[in-house]
């Protein structure tokens, strides 16, 4: 039985990550400090023979016992609403947790897939964005926390792959959807249908004419997959193309829901990316993968979700109390 690592293994993306590699027979070995992860999310898995966890800061040196076949690095926060409340935990995360994991994957002889993200384009200056555009990113913003350390993560990554021959892969994620996400972790998709199941008005930053694209998250997990399993050791895309404004969207979220909310306007959040759209000709060529779920269809899954959720779940507004990490 191959053993793979899966970090931020209680988060949404780590979750379904597990499900999958558990799903193919494979060991699965998850690993996650729950800043912003959450037991439930695998806590199906528990009782099975193959699967374990450990509750441990990759930050921290890494210790796995036994011998690892890939290493799934996808510890981070991923919305802004946590990285911007632990902004150094996040920059750690992507470049100690990175170094730590290279080691390991050294040490064990294992391939590794790390997870970076569409924030390294920034707010491009490309339309859509493919893997040649180096991206439009300030250092020093408040997103830079986040843009910045995975455009770190990547370079430290390729350096590895380099220099000691090391077995890498690099993931560029767009937005992604699905159950499992948190309604209060500050993302579009979550942040409109918890207001909408609570009778809040919709809020829009700007006027609305920023754009995204939402990949389904089984989508994404079987693009993951390919990716790991394929001999492309350059970042590949993997996201949904079809792209739509966030006012198109929010309209979406209340027809769907069937409530009559009002769409509010506030002001646009510093260095928010005014257009994100994927190239995936690079995924479509290599990996033979594009988006299969349509967005209706996808949406109508998560909604049903995020309704399924306790009335408590509904109202929470804070996942963690974040004053002391650093």
């Amino acid at each position: 039985m191959k053993r793979v690592l899966i970090t931020g293994a209680a988060g949404f993306l780590g979750s379904h990550l597990c499900d999958r590699f558990i799903k193919d027979g494979y060991y699965v070995i998850g690993m996650d400090n729950l800043i912003t992860g959450d037991l439930k999310n695998i806590e199906h898995l528990f009782h099975l023979k193959q699967f374990e966890f450990h509750h441990h800061d990759v930050c921290n040196f890494v210790h796995v016992s036994g011998e690892l076949d890939f290493i799934l690095h996808f510890a981070s926060p991923a919305s802004p609403i946590d990285y911007l409340k632990i902004p150094i935990q996040t920059l750690k995360v992507s470049s100690v947790g990175t170094l730590n994991l290279l080691g390991l994957a050294k040490q064990k002889n294992a391939r590794i897939l790390v997870a970076s993200t569409s924030e390294i384009y920034g707010d491009p200056l490309v339309h859509p964005q493919n893997e040649e555009y180096y991206g439009n990113v300030s250092s020093i913003g408040p997103r830079g926390v986040y843009d910045e350390a995975k455009r770190f993560m990547e370079s430290l990554t390729m350096a590895y792959h380099r220099y000691h021959g090391l077995d890498t892969r690099i993931v560029r994620i767009f937005n992604t959807y699905g159950p499992r996400m948190r309604l209060n972790d500050g993302r579009v998709v979550p942040a409109f249908m918890g207001q909408a199941l609570r009778g809040e008005d919709i809020t829009v930053f700007g006027d609305g004419s920023q754009t995204r694209s939402f990949c389904y998250i089984d989508d994404q997990v079987e693009g993951i997959y390919r990716l790991l399993m394929s001999d492309c050791s350059d970042p590949v895309n993997i996201g949904n193309p079809h792209e739509t404004t966030i006012l198109e969207f929010a309209l979406e979220i209340i027809k769907l829901t069937g409530t009559q909310q009002k769409i509010i306007f506030k002001p646009l959040p510093q260095d928010d990316p005014l257009q994100r759209q994927p190239d995936i000709t690079k995924a479509k060529e290599i990996l033979d993968w594009e988006p299969k779920v349509h967005r209706t269809e996808g949406l109508k899954i998560v909604f049903d979700y995020f309704k399924s959720l306790s009335p408590d779940e509904l109202q929470k507004k804070e996942h963690r109390d974040f004053s002391s990490k650093a």
